[in-house]
Order: structure tokens, then sequence, then C-alpha cells
């Protein structure tokens, strides 16, 4: 871009207003999390969605909120699309004459592609990809992102600054987006099943249920951390609980009889094809109902 379109860019993260198109669950998270932490002001945020219980849901954080996707591209610096991906096109459309070189587009639509976006967009229009997952509502989320051909440094800087505020957060090729959808996007649902299940066995083995939930949860918790805080292989993790001869050795093997690790690859893989498969069929969506993620 030339310098003078560079000029339009806020210098700091904290000048910038940010909008959602979407104020489903996806949107309410990143929207909490941004504000929680300080980096944007509930006053700065605009929110748009056809669903009125969605915006009264969002509205409790302090933001404006709309039924206007329009409203949002006019006022706002920063623009996240949080719709189904169906309706990330016709969106587009109805809001593309309205851009401006201010704006800079954020999509966490699943398997909707930069190429997608821009195609919709005024030309050089700055867009990045991210997919973000559920935890960043408290703080603990995993995102990861993809600029588009036209986004500058500063842009990937403040969506970085923004996500790492609600979790970690990676930059990657976009030929990854899809993989990082079935492994971190779709993977609290894996965890949740993961503490389920274990808190059932815990029941049936005579815990109280809120205990065994409880357990289960803290479990899987300090499991994670000890993965990223000291660095080790899971595996090697793995091989220092299991004593010989004891308990969860043959806990262990029970789980290999029954394909657990082959199971949670194969979630994995599923995902992520979906997520190409809803990408694929973006452009077929006719309905122009605003669904919330």
């Amino acid at each position: 871009m030339a310098s003078d379109e560079r000029e339009e860019v806020p210098k700091k993260l904290e000048e910038m207003s940010v909008g959602f198109i979407g104020a489903g669950r996806m949107a309410q998270a990143l929207c909490r999390g941004f504000i929680n932490t300080g980096l944007i002001k509930s006053s700065s945020v605009i929110a748009s969605d056809l669903d009125s219980n969605m915006l009264n849901y969002i509205g409790e954080l302090g933001v404006k909120t709309t039924k206007n996707n329009k409203e949002v591209v006019q006022n706002c610096d920063l623009i996240v699309i949080a719709v189904k991906p169906h309706i990330v096109t016709p969106i587009l459309k109805e809001v593309s004459h309205l851009v401006s070189r201010r704006n800079l587009f954020v999509s966490i639509a699943a398997g909707v592609t930069l190429d997608t976006i821009e195609n919709y967009l005024p030309p050089k229009t700055r867009v990045i990809r991210v997919m973000p997952n559920t935890p960043a509502l408290i703080q603990t989320g995993a995102s990861v992102f993809a600029p588009g051909k036209h986004a500058l440094d500063n842009d990937s800087d403040v969506v970085a600054t923004l996500l790492s505020s609600i979790g970690i957060c990676a930059e990657t090729s976009e030929q990854m987006m899809d993989a990082v959808t079935g492994l971190s996007g779709s993977g609290p649902a894996y965890g949740y099943m993961a503490i389920e299940s274990m808190a059932d066995g815990g029941v049936k083995m005579g815990l109280p249920r809120d205990l065994a939930v409880k357990l289960a949860a803290q479990t899987l918790m300090g499991a994670a951390k000890m993965v990223l805080d000291t660095g080790k292989h899971p595996g090697q993790l793995k091989d220092e609980v299991c004593s010989p001869g004891g308990t969860t050795i043959a806990a262990v093997h029970s789980l290999e009889k029954s394909g657990f690790r082959a199971s949670l690859i194969a979630a994995v893989e599923a995902a992520t094809e979906r997520s190409k498969e809803l990408g694929r069929k973006e452009e077929e969506g006719s309905s122009r109902q605003q669904k919330r993620i």
C-alpha cells in the first residue's frame, strides 16, 4: 500500500474501534476477553446480529449493539466476521461498498479462505483469518492467524496483541488453518468429553458426581500445564506416571486396546476435513438469514 494508505491504520491499539458482525458465543468470548484485559474499551465496540437475544447477551458487556451490519463497517476500524461460513459471502456483498482503507477485516469463520473474503471486498482490503477457541472467554484460548496478501505488519501486530491477551497465539500459513480448526478450534469439545468420561468412571467406582468432575477437570488441566511448562514430550510425561506393574500402566493398556489415541487422531482428521468442506460450500449458501456461531 502507498504511504497515505498506511496512515489510515491507527498507530495504537487503544485508538481502534472494534466491530463484531455476529454476536454469538465465539464473538462474546472474544469481546469479553478483549475488554477484560483492558486492551479495548467497551465504549469502542459495536456488535451486530439479527438475534435480539444474542445482542442482549453481548450488550451486557457495555458495548453498543445493532441489527445493521453496515453500521459496524462504517464506524469501526477492526471488524470481526463471526458468523456461520455460508453467511459470510452474503454479508460481504452487503457491506462491500462501504469498506474504506481504515477497515481491517478479521474472519473467524471456519473454512472460509482469505481469497474468498478478499474477492468480495474492494481491492487491497486488509484481511486476516483467525481460528480461536472458546477458552478465550477465560483468557486461556489457543488462537492461530494467517494474514491476507494486503495485510500490513501493523495489522498482524494488532491481531497478535489481541489474541495473546486471551491465551496463546501463533501465526501460520493459511494452508495450515483447516488443521488448526480440527485440533485447537474443535479441541475443547474433545477435552470436555474426556472430562465427562473420566468423571463417569469415577462415579461408576463410587465417587460423588461433583467430586468426580472436579478431579477429572483439575487432572487434565494439570497434565496440560505440565506439558506446556516442562517442554517434555507428552509420551515421556506419561511414562513417568506409569510404575512397573502399577495401576496407571494397566489403565494405559486398556485405553490402547480401545483405540484411544486412534480415536482422537480420527477426530482431528474429521474436523479438519469438515473445515475444508465448509470452505468449499461457503459460496453455495443462499440464505441471507444471519446465524451466529
